[in-house]
């Protein structure tokens, strides 16, 4: 009796840790917190742009690019799919640093470490981008795009004109 009294208090208290691990910490094993995953490599910080995929997430990095020929700077970026761990989660908008680390899968070589918080001119971002997609009314630029009657309307308005002059 002894025996199976001990049995039941193990088992319970068994339960009691799996539901607290559940409550306070992630169970994600690629989770740079809580998990085994290790980091080598670049650490880059940037912006999240989308989230739709499970735990999935869509970073993008903006830098400069220097054009020797015009002696000028343009802008390019940088996109890369990065493991989004449950006790981050990290949301669109949010600025995050990533870390490299082995493939987790076919496209993700990133995990997120830290968020460092909301970039404010996202939104207004995504609406410019939002309001240049959008398709003008094309205006006809050449005399050909423009529509005009049929020849035999302008060989009959020619004739009238002609009848009128004599």
């Amino acid at each position: 009796m002894k025996i199976r009294s001990l049995l039941e208090n193990k088992l319970h208290s068994v339960k009691m840790v799996k539901s607290v691990n559940k409550s306070n910490i992630c169970n994600d094993r690629k989770c740079p917190v809580h998990g085994t995953t290790r980091f080598r490599g670049l650490t880059l910080e940037g912006t999240i742009i989308k989230t739709d995929i499970h735990r999935t997430a869509t970073f993008e990095k903006v830098r400069r690019f220097y054009i020797k020929k015009y002696e000028r700077y343009e802008k390019r970026r940088t996109r890369l799919h990065v493991h989004n761990p449950q006790c981050i989660n990290a949301k669109k908008g949010d600025k995050v640093r990533i870390q490299e680390c082995r493939p987790l899968s076919k496209t993700k070589k990133f995990v997120i470490v830290k968020k460092l918080g909301y970039d404010i001119l996202f939104e207004q971002k995504e609406e410019a981008l939002e309001e240049s997609k959008v398709k003008k009314k094309e205006v006809p630029r050449l005399k050909k795009d423009i529509p005009r009657a049929d020849k035999k309307d302008e060989k009959i308005a020619k004739e009238k004109s002609n009848q009128e002059k004599v």
